[in-house]
């Protein structure tokens, strides 16, 4: 695998009924410098363009770095874009080489690595799939037999009464005193189903790494995935008569965005993003992605250190704030507690190559991040999903995100395995992936927050967990009935490594 190929989304986007290889993965992607409106990096010389790279330098005790270290990033080529004094983390950019090198000895610096391969900006220019688009034919075919009560689209949300979310809204849509962030590649918040319940206050753009507030900046370009909004739809997709319906469609839902226009998700935006969301009222954020270029970034390796480090003081100060931060655990059908795990596609700016890691010692992130609840995904049976990650001890929970058609068969009228979402342009369409599974688990966090308005992050997860439908592991899981077992379960029924504590219900959210 080269620079050149497409990077992956961590949702993974089918015909209707095609067999899903669980090779296959859908992640994102971020760019630096004092950016324009459209979001791009602002131009530079064409010299420094061309070797130009950002880094993250973190000062020792989590807190603004003293004139010393600042004079001594300058004297190393080092320009500053912003710095996030309250975790201590410099957001910076430089043509030496030897950058990360010279900083990592000052005093007072913890660590300091670059947040990429590639030169800025990004040379990487593809993206991976497109969601298979609801045709007209099939949304008035819906309508006509959508059931009184019901948003038009419900019908093809099998998702919904797997999770008792149909059955939830009897009772509660939610709070719009709760918004969730959707730190993702953007939101179009015209949509007619996410309109009435877009946070515009707690919406930005981060993909410099520091935040850009003009209107619309928060926007995909029509060149860019549409996957924030797929994502922002299923969490709050507004109960209005006209499309879809969110598994929260009372709360806010907001649009954070951190993938830069080649769809890479860099450290520095994703800082940014929790910055954002811990500094504005987030109760909750999804996070449906993998921080680029690294799949698992080893503590042993000095930039991946510095990556590692920053991310983490980031999730920890956004759960201090009140923030309860949620993350797909990825669709690789890797055991995250294995001894060992093969890694192909790192870095997936530069040239990768196949080295084994230690998936206890070199972390995804943020999805293994401490505090992080881990979502798994689950098809219309309720088994794991073929190309979910999985794990026991990593897996906190699990959640629709759909499955090969053929392998799941939802009940009719649902005609489709995979999960109905928004899609920019006021459409509709079908994708799956943990990039799936992790916004219906936002969304019942979201449904507990509205029960529970003064509940701190803590207690909010520890609901989550324990009004989660415990979900026995599949054994033998052979999801293609080739008589060969996919992927090995463990653990008891309460508390395994394909669904953690269980399926999320969001019916015991707005009860109990």
């Amino acid at each position: 695998m080269t620079a050149s190929q497409p990077r992956r989304r961590r949702a993974l986007v089918l015909p209707a009924g095609m067999a899903m290889a669980t090779a296959l993965a859908f992640l994102p992607n971020a760019a630096a410098t004092a950016a324009p409106a459209d979001g791009r990096p602002a131009a530079a010389p064409a010299d420094a363009a061309a070797e130009s790279l950002s880094y993250v330098v973190n000062v020792r005790g989590g807190h603004g770095a003293p004139a010393h270290v600042k004079k001594a990033i300058a004297e190393a080529g080092g320009t500053i874009v912003t710095s996030y004094d309250r975790i201590g983390v410099i957001v910076v950019h430089s043509s030496n080489a030897d950058f990360a090198r010279t900083v990592r000895t000052v005093r007072g610096v913890q660590s300091a690595g670059a947040t990429r391969n590639a030169p800025l900006p990004s040379a990487v220019t593809a993206d991976m799939g497109t969601p298979r688009v609801l045709g007209a034919a099939e949304v008035a075919e819906a309508r006509a037999e959508a059931v009184d009560g019901q948003d038009p689209l419900q019908g093809l949300q099998w998702d919904l009464p797997a999770i008792k979310a149909d059955k939830a809204h009897e009772k509660s849509l939610g709070s719009s005193r709760v918004t969730v962030a959707v730190i993702d590649t953007g939101v179009d918040d015209t949509h007619p189903d996410i309109a009435p319940n877009f946070d515009r206050a707690a919406s930005v753009n981060c993909v410099t790494g520091k935040p850009d507030t003009s209107d619309g900046a928060w926007r995909p370009s029509a060149e860019e995935s549409p996957h924030g909004t797929h994502v922002a739809g299923e969490i709050a997709a507004a109960k209005n008569g006209i499309g879809m319906t969110g598994v929260a469609p009372g709360v806010k839902v907001s649009g954070i965005k951190v993938s830069n226009p080649d769809g890479y998700f860099y450290t520095e935006a994703v800082v940014c993003g929790f910055m954002w969301a811990a500094e504005h009222g987030v109760d909750v954020t999804n996070n449906s992605y993998y921080t680029d270029p690294w799949y698992f970034n080893c503590a042993d390796d000095p930039d991946q250190k510095a990556l590692l480090e920053a991310v983490t003081r980031a999730t920890k100060y956004a759960e201090r704030r009140g923030t309860v931060n949620v993350a797909a655990a990825g669709n690789e059908n890797y055991d995250l507690a294995a001894d060992e795990i093969t890694d192909p596609v790192s870095p997936n700016d530069g040239t990768p190559s196949d080295r084994v890691i230690d998936p206890t010692e070199c972390l995804d992130i943020p999805t293994q991040l401490p505090g992080v609840v881990t979502v798994a995904s689950t098809g219309a049976k309720g088994l794991k999903s073929s190309f979910s990650n999985y794990g026991r001890g990593v897996i906190d929970i699990a959640a629709p995100g759909g499955d090969s058609t053929a392998y799941q068969t939802p009940a009719p009228p649902a005609t489709s395995g995979l999960i109905l979402g928004t899609l920019p342009g006021g459409k509709w369409g079908y994708m799956a992936g943990t990039s799936m599974a992790s916004p219906h688990v936002a969304g019942v966090a979201a449904l507990i927050k509205s029960t529970h308005p003064y509940a701190p992050p803590a207690l909010v997860k520890a609901l989550l967990y324990a009004q989660a439908d415990a979900t026995a592991c599949t054994d033998p899981y052979d999801i293609n009935g080739d008589g060969k077992v996919d992927a090995v379960c463990e653990g008891p029924k309460n508390r395994n490594g394909f669904y953690g504590w269980g399926t999320a219900d969001a019916l015991d959210a707005v009860t109990r």
